[in-house]
């Protein structure tokens, strides 16, 4: 077994609590604290309400190293639903692989450690996901696979031939248009794992999330015209497809 296997996940979530203590320099209580606390300090840093043009700005410049937290306590205490998202991904990996809004880097360690999978394009805009991520792929082994990437136009011309896109498109105020930019970046037998939650939460414990009616009916009626769902036998959000030419 190798470090960057599903068991290895479930057992560590691949050395994650180790490497955020290294990365913030954070003994063992501090780091139980604040992983304890990182939906709540997450929902804390929102404005209460945002204009479309203040979100890239927001993401990138105002969240810092709180999202790993609220990202780490996620996957720390939902370990098997994302083991379950890792073996969806093992059945689909190969070729150029883009994870985008990657986060800590958990599927983009995955991925990078699969049989068939050639490079692996992390995108995300928070540069503290980013400098987290090159940490972590520099302490398991596999930094010359994956890239590090600010937005998807950074990544240049490349045609992908997977595609991870996990609890991002709802944060997103327009999840149909980047829809439409996955499906001209995706190459011929490509295929696209995603997953939304386009709820606010019954008490708003979910307020970064978007929740408005005609954007959703935009976003299925995209998903619907470009894309053909592919059955896997997980039970959880993620779904696979391929897209339509």
């Amino acid at each position: 077994m190798n470090n960057l296997e599903i068991e290895a996940f479930l057992e560590s979530g691949f050395d994650l609590k180790e490497h955020l203590a290294h990365y913030l320099n954070l003994n063992q209580q501090k780091l139980e604290e604040k992983l304890s606390k990182g939906q709540e300090n997450m929902s804390k840093l929102h404005p209460g309400s945002f204009k479309e043009s203040d979100i890239t700005a927001f993401y990138e410049n105002e969240i810092s190293s709180v999202h790993l937290f609220d990202l780490a306590s996620w996957h720390l205490g939902s370990s098997q639903y994302i083991a379950d998202t890792i073996r969806l991904l093992k059945m689909f990996a190969n070729g150029k692989v883009l994870d985008f809004g990657g986060g800590i880097g958990t599927h983009s360690l995955a991925a990078a450690g699969m049989n068939g999978v050639e490079h692996v394009y992390f995108v995300d805009l928070n540069p503290k996901n980013r400098e987290f991520l090159i940490e972590r792929a520099n302490k398991l082994g596999v930094r010359e696979l994956i890239s590090v990437h600010r937005d998807l136009a950074s990544t240049g011309n490349v045609q992908f031939d997977t595609l991870i896109c996990f609890d991002v498109l709802e944060h997103l105020p327009n999840p149909a248009e980047q829809l439409s930019l996955f499906h001209e970046r995706l190459s011929n037998n490509s295929v696209a794992l995603l997953n939304w939650y386009f709820f606010k939460g019954n008490q708003g414990e979910y307020p970064f999330h978007f929740d408005d009616k005609v954007m959703i009916e935009n976003f299925f009626m995209t998903l619907q015209s470009n894309f053909i769902e592919i059955f896997h036998p997980f039970l959880i959000t993620a779904r696979s497809y391929k897209p339509q030419p």
